[in-house]
């Protein structure tokens, strides 16, 4: 009698299902990194200085008034920097990120295979800064008390590589758009440390209520108002 060959049906079941598990469990811990909370006492308070998130559904930006509570960020990102950033410059927009992902994929069409695999593996992080006239759509809001936004703004300071003038380190890339420019920051990004997580922990470190890990846009946005309507105001009446 003929001997049955042994299946290999199980192996490859159990290489499927290891391989599935990786992406289940990092989305899991990213539903639970959002709905934990760090800072969980704090309340926004009624007066205060206001800043935004803007998304573009993968990526988030700060938002910051060029001038508030006696900080100024023109004197770090001077006009000449940038290709041709508006005369009326009252935002900047702040992002860290994967120094490759960053600097290779100025649109969505860019992204390939191996970008991903970048993002996912890490490597150097670059900051992304832009000049604009009005804080941008897709926004919320957060309004923070001069302490919180003292410290946010020192801490967004904190991660940039300075020259021995005390200026950024610009790189040398004509950014994507006439707008906006890449610097360089310290620390590292991958797939523990994103670009949105870059985010969450600045507003951390400023006294924000945030979420404990939240690689992506959702877990990162969803505890603050609808800014949109409230930036148009400002910047029709600014």
């Amino acid at each position: 009698m003929p001997r049955r060959r042994r299946s290999r049906s199980p192996w490859l079941r159990r290489l499927l299902l290891g391989l599935l598990a990786v992406p289940a469990t990092y989305l899991l811990a990213a539903l639970i990194g959002a709905i934990v909370p760090l800072n969980g006492a704090w309340r926004e308070p009624a007066q205060g200085t206001t800043i935004y998130l803007r998304s573009n559904g993968i990526h988030v930006d700060i938002i910051m008034p060029a001038e508030a509570q006696g900080l100024d960020w023109r004197s770090y990102f001077p006009a000449e920097d940038f290709a041709d950033p508006p005369t009326d410059s009252r935002w900047f927009g702040f992002g860290g990120g994967e120094r490759r992902v960053y600097l290779d994929t100025p649109t969505w069409a860019d992204i390939t295979p191996r970008t991903l695999w970048l993002a996912l593996a890490g490597g150097e992080r670059v900051l992304h800064v832009d000049r604009t006239a009005v804080p941008g759509d897709n926004l919320v809001a957060i309004r923070l008390r001069p302490e919180e936004y003292r410290r946010l703004w020192a801490s967004i300071r904190a991660q940039l590589e300075l020259r021995e003038d005390g200026r950024p380190q610009r790189l040398r890339h004509p950014g994507y758009g006439p707008d906006d420019a890449f610097y360089q920051a310290r620390g590292r990004a991958n797939a523990i440390n994103t670009c949105n997580q870059w985010v969450a922990d600045q507003l951390r470190i400023s006294g924000v209520k945030v979420s404990a890990w939240t690689p992506f846009p959702i877990g990162l946005r969803w505890r603050y108002r609808s800014g949109s309507e409230q930036a148009l105001v400002r910047a029709r009446t600014g």
